[in-house]
């Protein structure tokens, strides 16, 4: 412990130097989904690997068919101590509309937006600039002291996270054996509230269909037709409204298979965060909680599997009133996966449920979108609890582990690819703007997510 208390104090030290090395990054432009940035994408990997040779990582550029990745490997204080596997992403969203900035979105700066609480403003900050940089200063604090680091540790920062991560993929096979590691950690996640730090140990799959309904060979006069030909609008919402029973559970066959409950442990520590339903629906204008009967709202959104209407179009829907009966009905329905569900066996569940629904002098055609298992890291996992404890050393209140009720495709593809799980610990906030103007990140989340991971790296190391 004293070796830590060695370490916060150097990071303590280092704050000042900390903040205007993220700044050097955030000034630079790197917008990967306008090719008028892709020299400053690749300005920006070649900082960061100049940064972490200055550590002692053996840090390289890496070439991609899009923006390069950066990968760096530092030796751990024996040569069997625990292998981590660090992500982040070095690119960052456009910045329009430019107008609505206070700022320049590339020029950073320390702001206090209310008594006591200063950020860090500037495109990045907290997506994911300031997010990874976090780490990295641990890592230096960790050196500067220790002329070591007590785990093995490779990092991965890639440049295309906001633009659908077209390279990583084909990256993360050609490179599966350099990069695989004991376990990943992801700082791309955020905070409970400004006191509360979280992990997320679940992130719900998901299944994306959309189904064409057909009947008749034109649009017909409802007129002449109606009551005598089939509608397929008539046919479409009758499926969709039998996906669901009285209860809010979900209809097909052998859905549930995979659906665990969640520990009483957990749900009693979800109880204590003061989410309801009246505040958290309030926000939205709404009040009743639509799935599951019997579910917290937490339960419902972070560890329950979900079917949704996601559009749903036919006949005339322009001005004024055509009495008209559709030819064609379409929608398009997304599945939330929790535990181990089977996205294949969900889409082949649905698929033979809207066939037994279909008339037979009618057609249905399906087209595919997507589809990814639930990512669920064990609630008494060890390394789990160890960042848990480590996080709950350092901020005012205890860490939670929470469920996230969308999905982070880089965690599923290390679990799938890699065969790692993943701890997600992340330091943002809710109103860190991120994808918007007048992007920030709280200078206290910069300060004490570097405490944060050089206590979780020492506790990972033992």
């Amino acid at each position: 412990m004293s070796d830590l208390s060695a370490v916060l104090d150097r990071a303590d030290q280092n704050l000042p130097a900390a903040i205007e090395r993220l700044f050097d990054l955030v000034r630079i432009k790197s917008i990967s989904t306008d090719p008028a940035f892709k020299a400053d994408c690749r300005k920006a990997a070649e900082w960061l690997v100049e940064d972490l040779k200055t550590l002692g990582f053996d840090a390289s550029v890496r070439d991609t068919a899009g923006h390069p990745m950066v990968v760096a490997h530092h030796a751990g204080a024996t040569a069997y101590a625990p292998h981590v596997l660090f992500y982040g992403h070095y690119d960052v969203q456009p910045v329009d509309p430019i107008e609505l900035w206070e700022d320049d979105p590339f020029d950073p700066k320390i702001k206090e937006i209310s008594a006591g609480r200063k950020v860090l403003t500037g495109r990045g900050t907290a997506d994911d600039k300031g997010q990874l940089m976090t780490f990295v200063e641990a890592c230096r604090a960790y050196k500067e002291i220790n002329g070591s680091l007590p785990i093995r540790v490779t990092i991965l920062f890639e440049g295309e996270e906001e633009s659908g991560s077209p390279s990583l993929k084909p990256f993360l096979e050609a490179n599966a054996d350099e990069l695989k590691a004991d376990y990943a950690l992801v700082c791309d996640t955020g905070m409970w509230d400004t006191d509360t730090p979280a992990i997320a140990a679940a992130l719900r799959g998901l299944v994306g269909e959309e189904i064409t309904i057909t009947a008749a060979d034109r649009d017909l006069h409802s007129g002449l037709y109606g009551g005598a030909a089939a509608n397929p609008i008539h046919i479409l919402t009758t499926l969709i409204a039998g996906l669901r029973d009285e209860t809010g559970r979900i209809t097909l066959e052998g859905f549930y298979e995979g659906v665990e409950e969640t520990p009483e442990n957990i749900k009693q520590s979800w109880e204590t965060l003061g989410r309801s339903a009246e505040n958290f629906l309030g926000e939205i204008g709404l009040s009743v909680p639509a799935g599951e009967k019997g579910r917290s709202v937490l339960e419902l959104t972070w560890a329950r599997p979900t079917c949704e209407v996601n559009g749903i179009w036919g006949g005339y829907t322009g001005d004024g009133f055509k009495t008209v009966i559709a030819a064609k009905a379409s929608a398009k329905i997304s599945f939330r996966l929790v535990g181990t569900q089977d996205p294949q066996k969900i889409r082949d569940s649905f698929r033979a449920y809207v066939r037994s629904k279909i008339p037979a002098d009618c057609s249905v055609e399906f087209h595919e979108h997507g589809g990814s298992p639930a990512i669920q890291l064990s609630y008494d996992s060890p390394a789990l609890t160890k960042a848990k404890n480590a996080l709950s050393d350092e901020w005012v209140k205890p860490a939670v582990v929470i469920g996230m009720g969308g999905s982070i495709p880089i965690v599923g593809d290390f679990q799938k690819m890699l065969g790692m799980d993943s701890l997600l610990v992340g330091f943002g906030l809710n109103d860190d703007r991120i994808h918007s103007p007048n992007e920030k990140y709280d200078l206290k989340s910069y300060h004490k997510g570097i405490r944060s991971w050089a206590r979780i790296i020492a506790a990972l190391a033992v």
